[in-house]
């Protein structure tokens, strides 16, 4: 829903040079702020390195006005005045967009092409027509997940019967340089455990205390909001069966077949 400005706000047109069509467009108010309280906030996230595009749901029309601010300084970043069938348009060359930004000439869609985690933050819209309405997109970079690497700590054996024993396997998951994720492990697909931390740049590992089964697949998942990296452990290849095992084995089958004769 839109909001109508109130009769005492003053729009000042400035053109800084007529030949280029450059221009600077303030709004005066005594009591109305024109960002004021919003009424939507969408979320946006994306990969570092793509591009986003922030849309307006509107098309332009005479003597409206599209204007992009960013970040808590409101920065003015771009905007549109439609003046008959003329589009006077400002793109920020703001050393943070240089070369990035693109604005729909119609509908005064901005398009970060890209995208760094510099651009993180709250870019606010203001479409001035015949009402005013207000929208902010708070969007939230995030930077490529590397893949976990699995390590084993150690193999330690415990006797569970006089004639078996267990292999029971330490096992590491470690990603390093990571912000805003959470590390997981999986048997199969089940969860058996996961950390999750909003620190930037850290490393991060994740133990698990696994029991030598030849047939079990053990994975490790990281993973933010928008992407994922995982990591299979396959046939126990990290872990060692205990060196008396295959003895247990045989000496257990040698007093079988004694009984038998």
């Amino acid at each position: 829903m839109g909001k109508t400005l109130p009769s005492h706000s003053l729009f000042v047109l400035i053109v800084k040079s007529a030949d280029q069509m450059e221009f600077d467009v303030f709004v005066v108010s005594r009591s109305w702020s024109i960002f004021g309280d919003t009424d939507e906030v969408k979320s946006v996230s994306v990969l570092e390195g793509d591009s986003v595009s922030l849309n307006t749901d509107v098309k332009i029309q005479r003597d409206d006005m599209i204007l992009w601010m960013f970040g808590p300084q409101n920065t003015r970043i771009a905007e549109i005045i439609k003046r008959d069938q003329i589009n006077f348009i400002f793109v920020s060359n703001d050393e943070r967009f240089r070369d990035r930004l693109q604005m729909d000439n119609q509908t005064g869609s901005l398009t970060i092409r890209n995208i760094r985690s510099e651009h993180s933050g709250l870019y606010k819209l203001t479409v001035i027509s015949e009402k005013t309405s207000l929208k902010s997109f708070s969007v939230t970079v995030y930077a490529p997940l590397p893949s976990p690497v699995i390590t084993s700590n150690s193999s330690n054996c415990s006797s569970s019967s006089s004639s078996s024993s267990v292999s029971n396997c330490s096992l590491l998951c470690s990603v390093v340089n990571v912000s805003a994720v959470t590390l997981s492990w999986y048997k199969g697909n089940s969860l058996l455990s996961s950390i999750s931390v909003s620190d930037l740049s850290i490393s991060l590992s994740l133990p698990l205390e696994v029991e030598y089964q030849e047939n079990n697949i053990y994975s490790c998942v990281i993973n933010n909001p928008i992407t994922n990296q995982t990591t299979h452990l396959e046939n126990m290849k990290l872990c060692h069966i205990c060196p008396g095992t295959s003895v247990a084995i045989l000496t257990l089958f040698s007093v079988v077949v004694l009984l038998k004769l």
